[in-house]
């Protein structure tokens, strides 16, 4: 599968921004999707997911409550709105596919099989 993610940029403090990862292929329903961040000189760390059916997620304690994902099996996307976003949500943002089943392994990004190539949210204060 080829991911595709958009809707980066840059708001202020307070602000939503909702990105979305288009996915190629007919085997979209098949892949657990999950979204995870890169801020420049750390880690890459887990963001959101979002079980195969759509029905679970799971989020990161740092966006619980103001992050939403989402996923449309019908159109290939997935989604994960941003809302009162802050300085510190600043990062590239990554959607990736994860064909396993191990529920385990859904938090961890060397876990996933396929990535899309990152869009840069920029939150100003």
């Amino acid at each position: 599968v080829q991911l595709q993610a958009s809707g980066g940029g840059l708001v202020q403090a307070g602000g939503s921004l909702r990105l979305s990862c288009a996915a190629s292929g007919r085997t979209f329903s098949s892949y657990v999707m999950g979204w995870f961040r890169q801020a420049p000189g750390k880690e890459r760390e887990f963001v959101a997911v979002i079980s195969r059916s759509g029905v679970d997620t799971w989020y990161a304690d740092s966006v619980k409550g103001r992050f939403t994902v989402s996923r449309d099996n019908a159109k290939n996307t997935a989604l994960l709105q941003m809302n009162s976003l802050k300085p510190e949500d600043t990062a590239v943002y990554y959607c990736a596919a994860y064909v396993g089943y191990s529920v385990g392994s859904y938090f961890k990004w060397d876990e996933y099989n396929y990535w899309g190539q990152g869009t840069l949210v920029t939150v100003s204060s």
